[in-house]
C-alpha cells in the first residue's frame, strides 16, 4: 500500500513537471510573437524606412462657363398612360416655347423621367393609400456666361408650359472640367514631390524613383444660385425670386481642389 502511494505522489510530481514546462513553452511563445510585433510596429525600418509617402494638394481659382436652369414636369393619371401622356404634352409645349423664346430644341436636355404608383398618407384612416400614377420629367436648359440675359426668357418658357423651377446653378463645360482637372492634379503632384524631397533632405538623402501614386477626388461641385422651396417653383412670387436669384448673382471666381499620394524611394 505503501509503495503505491510512493508511485502515485511520483507520477503526479512528473505530470507537475510536464504541465510546467508546457505552460513555460505557450509563456516563452506568446511573449516572442509579442516581440516580434513591437519590432514590426515600433521600428519599421526594413519597409518604410527606404521610402516617404506624402500627400498633395491644390487649389485653384476659375470661372464658370454656364448657367443651367433645371426644370421638373411633373403630371397625375389614372394610369402611368395616362400620366405619361399628360407629361409629354408639357414637354412639346416647353420645347415650343424654348424655341420661340430663340433657342434650340437641343438646348433642352433630359435628366431623367419615371412613372411611378402615386402613394399619398390618408390622416383620417390612418394608413398609406395607392392612387392612379405620377410621371416625373428632370430636365435642363444650358447657358453660356454670356448668355446670362437670358435666364428669365428660359424661366418663363418653362413655367408658361407648365413646368416648375428645381434650381439654377453656375457649373463648367466638359472641356473647362477636364481641363481645370488637369491642372489641379498636375500642381497637387508638384506639392506632393516638393514635399517629399523636403523630408528627403532633412535625412541626408535625396529623393528616388516614383513607386506607386493614388489620385484624390477632383473636388468639382456646381455653385448653387436657386434651389425652389418646395422641390418646384410654380407660383408668380417664387418664379420672381429665381430670376431675381440668377440675374442679381454674377458669376465670380469659384475655388477647385484636387489631391493625390505619392511614394518615393529614398536613395
Amino acid at each position: 500500500m505503501y509503495n503505491n502511494i510512493d508511485e502515485r505522489r511520483e507520477k503526479i510530481k512528473t505530470m507537475g513537471k510536464n504541465n510546467a514546462i508546457a505552460i513555460t513553452s505557450i509563456i516563452a511563445g506568446v511573449v516572442l510573437i509579442i516581440a516580434i510585433l513591437a519590432l514590426v510596429v515600433f521600428n519599421p525600418v526594413q519597409s518604410s524606412g527606404k521610402t516617404v509617402t506624402q500627400t498633395g494638394t491644390s487649389n485653384i481659382k476659375v470661372m464658370p462657363d454656364l448657367v443651367t436652369v433645371y426644370f421638373n414636369i411633373e403630371t397625375k393619371g389614372n394610369t402611368s398612360s395616362e400620366a405619361t401622356k399628360a407629361n409629354n404634352e408639357i414637354y412639346e409645349d416647353l420645347i415650343e416655347e424654348i424655341i420661340m423664346a430663340g433657342f434650340d430644341k437641343e438646348d433642352v436636355k433630359t435628366q431623367s423621367f419615371n412613372v411611378y404608383p402615386y402613394t399619398y398618407w390618408d390622416e383620417k384612416e390612418r394608413k398609406s393609400k395607392t392612387e392612379g400614377y405620377t410621371a416625373n420629367h428632370y430636365l435642363w436648359v444650358e447657358l453660356s456666361s454670356e448668355e446670362m440675359d437670358e435666364v428669365s426668357s428660359v424661366i418663363d418658357a418653362g413655367v408658361e408650359a407648365g413646368a416648375g423651377i428645381s434650381y439654377i446653378n453656375f457649373e463648367l463645360t466638359e472641356e473647362s472640367q477636364k481641363e481645370y482637372k488637369t491642372q489641379a492634379l498636375k500642381q497637387a503632384s508638384e506639392d506632393a514631390k516638393i514635399k517629399s524631397e523636403a523630408i528627403a533632405s532633412g535625412f541626408g538623402k535625396e529623393l528616388g524613383e516614383l513607386i506607386s501614386v493614388q489620385t484624390g477626388d477632383f473636388g468639382y461641385y456646381p455653385w448653387n444660385v436657386y434651389t425652389a422651396s418646395s422641390g418646384m417653383a410654380y407660383r408668380e412670387e417664387d418664379v420672381a425670386m429665381a430670376k431675381e436669384a440668377a440675374i442679381n448673382i454674377q458669376p465670380g471666381e469659384q475655388e477647385v481642389s484636387a489631391s493625390i499620394t505619392a511614394t518615393f524611394k529614398l536613395k
